[in-house]
């Protein structure tokens, strides 16, 4: 499902930004060097602002989806990365700016599937970072086809979990809010467990902006 990480409106850069927070996060994140204050023409080599960004959000993404894959493994679940990039790797250049209904469906498929080491029951999981720590029913796009899917939201103090059917019901993750991933029944996870990934994922995004 790709939409900006940061307020959620659709964007084509899957783990990236929109266009309006692409300008704000660039100008905030961007560390400031003598080389860059040079002129865009004067400046040779490395990375643009935009591809700059983009490999920043998508880093971020990467690691908090890396979390969750070691956590559920640490739970003994078994673990399928099923999201567009793993099921046909390289599509995501290929995809960008492509508007079409297929293209659209592939670019929502979820990050994962998970099986139970209990009772064998399978999940869809999206997993997002978050810094904001919060995931509205807007965030979610519009006829978002995988409506038995768990979003797992990974932000810099907590790991917390709520289902399509409950955002289509409009419930939210905020910061406030007691959605926390070891409180779903349908996963019988053990919440020591989960604390010590939260602890990573302090340790990770502590400084992430």
């Amino acid at each position: 499902m790709a939409e900006c990480i940061e307020c959620g409106e659709y964007t084509k850069f899957n783990g990236g930004l929109c266009y309006s927070c692409y300008k704000t996060e660039n100008k905030k994140n961007k560390p400031e060097t003598s080389e860059q204050q040079e002129t865009e023409e004067d400046f040779d080599g490395g990375l643009n602002d935009k591809d700059w960004n983009y490999r920043y959000n998508m880093i971020k993404g990467r690691i908090a989806e890396t979390l969750i894959q070691e956590l559920f493994l640490s739970l003994g679940y078994n673990v399928f990365r099923y999201g567009m990039e793993n099921t046909i790797p390289g599509i995501m250049e290929l995809l960008k700016g492509v508007k079409s209904e297929v293209a659209t469906e592939i670019k929502r498929m979820p990050d994962f599937v998970i099986q139970s080491p209990k009772t064998n029951e399978v999940f869809f999981i999206e997993v997002k970072f978050r810094k904001s720590g919060e995931f509205l029913p807007k965030h979610l796009p519009k006829d978002y086809p995988y409506g038995n899917a768990y979003i797992i939201l990974v932000s810099k103090k907590h790991i917390k979990c709520i289902s399509v059917k409950e955002l289509e019901e409009g419930k939210e993750i905020t910061p406030t809010s007691k959605n926390y991933l070891g409180s779903r029944k349908e996963f019988e996870l053990d919440k020591k467990v989960i604390i010590d990934f939260c602890n990573f994922a302090v340790q990770f995004f502590e400084n992430v902006e």
